[in-house]
């Protein structure tokens, strides 16, 4: 093992001479007491305790648990931390439904596929979890996700593969030997399309078992996946479950009856899915379901406020679930809104006078009142006209936040976001139980009981003015907000490292969490999608401009320590195509520039986060980057490198060829770039930074 030397740097790839010389300083010395050396018979560097191989033009660490690897949405199963107080199926209820579920799952049904639909409210996430419990117990479940809109990693298909197959390697222990070799096989197999990750990752593992088992698959709320392409690739890789030979999986899949998810079952064939759509269950069977939820749970709610036994009465039950209209969340909420407070009879009176007052009102018309009836109980009435329009105000620009939050946040990170007093957000909130899950640590995260109360905040024709929340108006304000938190929170070394060459791996997690916030977090994650949600254009030296200015490198950085330097390269790209037709040439430029700059120093950043500031002496001479920040060149470099003057035509290197590139071609679109060899085909977007889209392992056909 010998101490790299500047004479060695030339025996490297071009991005590893960088990232080499990120940890060494003038002459080749190792810098601030890290340990560099490099083994020129295995082509390995080792730095520090750790030890890296050479993939491709990468330093990647040798990891132990290649699982670890994968990203993984930990609220995805639905036996995570943050849905272990959601109910399953009362005894009793749903009996038809799911003996017909069971027997699909564990007969001979060549229909791999149960996709159950049905409007919103009407009981399909309880089903799932109910059916998962079922065969999590059993030991024959694969895994489960559920999406939901607004729920950070649970939001979008980013994570689904990759947490699917986490959870197979535990689930189904006899894969994971396979799953670890798969991961072994392509380290950069999370970058990859879902197509590639879905084959590679659960196919090919599952299709080497040579068990005759079944399992089961769930996906739930599919329609809460915030991409519509997105959707309907994954109703079509899950269709792949038909090629698996020997092990069976099946796959209960559940969603609102949405177009995509139409879409994408409109491209498999009839005979490989049983579909099930809720609301067309005969009202008798729904509506008993219904009564049997209402007794059990209003007869708690008596206990506990020490009414009659016997209360409420058959009667009354029965005028509930005809209020109802076949929606499980209108009674859910009811007996929460019933419970909530000190006064449980004169709010079931509130809800049994409104049911009796329209028999002709349509499900989604009783699911109004309720939320409206939930939501006016929670005003004062001895308010002041003045102090109920102030109520208003603030009660809307809180709601507004949580329903329009890209990833949930504690009722402590969404005052510091709004500029409230924790103290009054919790009084606003505190009437709000039966429709906001509220946790008593204030730690945890604020979310909705159910995303219907979403839609109907967001209609204006569903919502009173008082409570209707202007979805672009919300999204602006969130805007000012998380640029006010960067703008005021974001520094170079912000977690305190020191050493420039400190990678993310040797960074204690809890430092990362202590430096950066939650709702820091969010910020530098986000900031860019309130943007384009606001509906606002950008001009130059407006807010947006100025940050990015004073800003830019610092946010960089606090994305290398959170792991999130993907997810930011993206972003800058978004925003450079959305200025693109602007009348903001000033910006426009900046953020292309950023983007180059970005792109030639991912890598770097990714592994050690403070080499964002060395990236500047590798930047051209005339960029805008290297000028607007010439300052933060780190010290250590006394002598500058001489480098190009403009950026060169190279956005991004796709590695995998083992073969003489014979064919190049550009998507209709032009935003994905395709290359073809004898041995292979490689698909990718280097102008997002997103790397390999997808790849086959074989020859194919011109």
């Amino acid at each position: 093992m010998l101490t790299v030397a500047c004479s060695i740097f030339e025996l490297l790839p071009p991005s590893m001479k960088r990232t080499a010389a990120s940890f060494c300083g003038r002459n080749g010395h190792p810098h601030n007491r890290q340990s560099v050396r490099f083994d020129n018979k295995r082509a390995k560097i080792g730095i520090q305790a750790g030890e890296y191989h050479v993939h491709g033009d990468n330093i990647v660490q040798n990891s132990p648990d290649l699982l670890k690897q994968l990203p993984n949405a930990i609220d995805a199963a639905f036996n995570s931390y943050t849905k272990q107080h959601e109910t399953t199926c009362l005894a009793d209820t749903r009996i038809e439904l799911l003996d017909e579920i069971h027997n699909w799952a564990d007969g001979q049904d060549e229909r791999r596929i149960f996709w159950l639909s049905g409007l919103a409210g009407t009981g399909k996430s309880t089903i799932a979890r109910t059916v998962a419990r079922h065969y999590f117990d059993k030991k024959h479940l694969a895994a489960s996700f559920f999406f939901s809109r607004g729920g950070g990693d649970v939001s979008h298909a980013g994570s689904f593969v990759t947490s699917i197959a986490v959870q197979l390697a535990h689930n189904v222990t006899v894969s994971r030997p396979y799953i670890h070799d798969a991961v072994a096989e392509r380290s950069d197999i999370a970058s990859q399309s879902l197509r590639d990750q879905w084959r590679h990752l659960v196919l090919h593992p599952l299709s080497k078992l040579d068990e005759q088992s079944s399992y089961v698959l769930i996906v739930d709320a599919l329609d809460e996946c915030d991409n519509d392409n997105d959707i309907r690739i994954i109703v079509q890789l899950l269709a792949e479950a038909q090629s698996l030979e020997r092990l069976r999986l099946r796959v209960f899949l559940t969603s609102r009856p949405e177009v995509p998810v139409r879409h994408g079952f409109g491209k498999i064939a009839d005979t490989e899915h049983q579909d099930v759509v809720l609301h067309h269950i005969l009202p008798s069977i729904v509506d008993h379901d219904i009564g049997i939820f209402l007794e059990y749970h209003l007869r708690h709610v008596g206990e506990e406020h020490y009414l009659d036994a016997g209360w409420p009465g058959d009667a009354v039950v029965k005028v509930l679930v005809r209020s109802a209209s076949g929606l499980f969340i209108w009674a859910a909420t009811a007996c929460r809104f019933i419970d909530d407070g000190l006064f449980a009879e004169e709010r079931l009176r509130t809800l049994v006078e409104g049911g009796d007052s329209d028999s002709t009102a349509t499900p989604e018309e009783h699911l109004n009142e309720i939320y409206d009836t939930v939501l006016m109980a929670s005003t004062q009435t001895s308010y002041t006209t003045q102090e109920k329009d102030k109520y208003y105000s603030i009660l809307r620009d809180i709601l507004g936040s949580i329903v329009t939050l890209f990833s949930p946040l504690s009722v402590g990170s969404l005052s510091r976001v709004l500029l409230l007093p924790k103290q009054k957000v919790d009084r606003m909130l505190k009437d709000l139980h039966a429709i906001i899950d509220i946790p008593k640590d204030p730690t945890r995260l604020l979310r909705l009981h159910h995303p219907s109360f979403r839609d109907f905040l967001l209609d204006q024709k569903r919502c009173r003015a008082n409570f209707w929340v202007d979805e672009k108006q919300t999204h602006q304000k969130l805007l000012d907000s998380c640029i006010r938190l960067m703008t005021t929170s974001l520094k170079q070394d912000i977690c305190s490292a020191g050493a420039p060459g400190m990678l993310v791996a040797h960074m204690e997690r809890s430092q990362v969490e202590q430096s950066l916030s939650p709702e820091l977090q969010y910020a530098c994650l986000y900031w860019i999608q309130h943007l384009q949600k606001s509906g606002a254009q950008p001009s130059d030296n407006d807010q947006v401009h100025q940050f990015l200015q004073k800003h830019l490198l610092h946010w960089l950085e606090a994305l290398g320590w959170l792991g999130k330097v993907p997810e930011g390269v993206h972003a800058i790209a978004s925003l450079d195509l959305l200025l693109r037709s602007n009348q903001c040439p000033s910006l426009s430029s900046f953020i292309h520039d950023a983007k180059r700059f970005a792109l030639y120093n991912r890598a770097a950043i990714e592994q050690a986060p403070l080499q964002t500031y060395s990236g500047l002496v590798f930047a051209p001479t005339t960029s805008l980057i290297r000028g607007t920040f010439k300052d933060c060149i780190p010290k250590c470099f006394q002598t500058l490198p001489q480098v190009e003057e403009k950026w060169s035509g190279v956005l991004q290197t796709l590695e995998g060829h083992t073969d003489e590139v014979s064919a190049v071609a550009f998507s209709p679109d032009g935003q994905t770039l395709a290359s073809a060899s004898r041995r292979g085909l490689l698909a990718g977007r280097p102008d997002a930074g997103v790397g390999l889209v997808g790849q086959h392992r074989q020859a194919v056909g011109h």
